[in-house]
């Protein structure tokens, strides 16, 4: 049975808690939206970002290679817009609103549309401005992003430490994905030199990514303080639904500690580890991914093996997660 949005899905039916998380850099794909397009309002999002910044990004994933996609300047609005399309068909499709939201890096910004605190197109001309602010921070080519699978967390930080101290430039510990995963990020040599010290110490796999700019280290520094300024001439909402922050795994009220959430979220490590437990450890083991891909959802089974997870790619997935989260 294909779903519609005419089921009559109850709206606030009794059923289980359960929390969305909405994907980042790193979840895009070619095509990666085909098995949605069958559904306007999909169609209809994709095309108010068009009309908003004058990108067709449906178009984009059609195209024969990855390399527009992958573009920080286009994958962070690319990756907004598409969680919050599906976010959207998910509502418009009578699903029961989370108790709780997150988002992996970039995701965290999806999370706060999605929770009304600022609306889409305010969020869309500020991400991708933080895109192109990120991309200025730090030249294509002078920047590297590398994962990291089998090491404890803590031989990652110290090796990291090691090539600071010696001079060789910025890299640290970036993206606490999971137990056994870690993103590392910063100058193009440090990350090659601590790739190689990590490599000595044990780690399973070095896997250099398909990013342009070094997330979530001080190279980001200068544009979080750009990024700062552009903030205040945006109004937020409080949350209608509570987000948890990449940062400081913390949930704020107070619409300036959000913003102030925000900023430093651009050079702080995202604590992906710790706000899949701490959603857990409240009493949610059922999580959406509500965006393209299955990255998050094999992080989270690795963080916490009770969780239920659930993705939204097809028309098959939300019928699975309308029916048994409603």
């Amino acid at each position: 049975m294909l779903i519609s949005k005419t089921n009559n899905f109850k709206k606030d039916g009794i059923g289980m808690s359960f929390a969305f998380v909405f994907p980042g850099q790193g979840s895009q794909s070619l095509k990666m939206m085909d098995g949605l397009l069958g559904f306007e309002i999909i169609k209809q999002t994709f095309l108010k970002a068009e009309e908003i910044l004058g990108i067709n990004y449906l178009k984009m994933l059609q195209e024969d290679n990855s390399q527009n996609i992958n573009q920080t300047i286009n994958t962070q609005p690319l990756m907004l817009t598409a969680g919050f399309a599906v976010y959207q068909l998910w509502l418009e499709l009578h699903g029961r609103k989370p108790v709780q939201l997150a988002g992996h890096s970039l995701g965290e910004w999806t999370a706060l549309v999605a929770s009304n605190v600022i609306n889409f197109e305010d969020a869309l001309r500020l991400v991708k401005l933080r895109a192109t602010l990120m991309q200025q921070a730090v030249p294509e080519g002078n920047g590297a992003m590398v994962a990291v699978l089998g090491l404890e967390d803590s031989i990652i930080i110290e090796a990291c430490r090691e090539v600071v101290n010696r001079g060789l430039g910025v890299v640290a510990g970036v993206n606490f994905n999971s137990p056994g995963q870690v993103v590392i990020a910063g100058n193009k040599n440090a990350v090659s030199v601590a790739s190689d010290l990590l490599k000595e110490r044990g780690a399973k796999r070095v896997q250099l990514l398909p990013l342009s700019v070094p997330s979530h280290c001080s190279l980001m520094l200068s544009a979080s303080e750009k990024l700062a300024k552009e903030l205040t001439k945006i109004h937020f909402n409080k949350p209608e639904i509570p987000v948890i922050h990449n940062y400081n795994v913390e949930i704020y009220s107070n619409t300036n500690l959000i913003k102030d959430a925000l900023i430093k979220q651009l050079y702080s490590p995202v604590l992906w580890t710790s706000v899949i437990r701490k959603i857990v450890d409240g009493g949610i083991n059922q999580i959406v991914e509500c965006g393209p891909g299955k990255v998050l959802s094999s992080l989270n089974k690795r963080i916490k093996d009770n969780i239920i997870s659930y993705n939204l790619n097809t028309e098959e997935d939300f019928n699975k997660a309308l029916s048994e989260l409603n």
